[in-house]
């Protein structure tokens, strides 16, 4: 039963870090790379946006992760 409430606090804790990045970042992106330069995608700038993204997420769930165990309000 451990285990399921670790996997649940990841997965929202990405989730909410994906989303919160999302919509602090989006519009600034796309106004900075240009509407024309961001629908057609050259250079890949949608992908480097969501690839940022992956790995802001990644980062700040394992930290929250570490931090909980650290705490010891998680233990695994």
């Amino acid at each position: 039963m451990e285990k399921i409430w670790i996997i649940t606090i990841a997965i929202v804790s990405f989730l909410i870090l994906n989303f919160l990045f999302y919509k602090s970042l989006y519009d600034y992106v796309k106004k900075e790379v240009g509407e024309r330069m961001w629908k057609i995608g050259i250079g890949g700038n949608k992908f480097y946006f969501w690839q940022s993204s992956l790995f802001f997420s990644t980062a700040g769930t394992a930290l929250i992760l570490y931090i909980l165990k650290w705490t010891k309000v998680l233990n695994f």
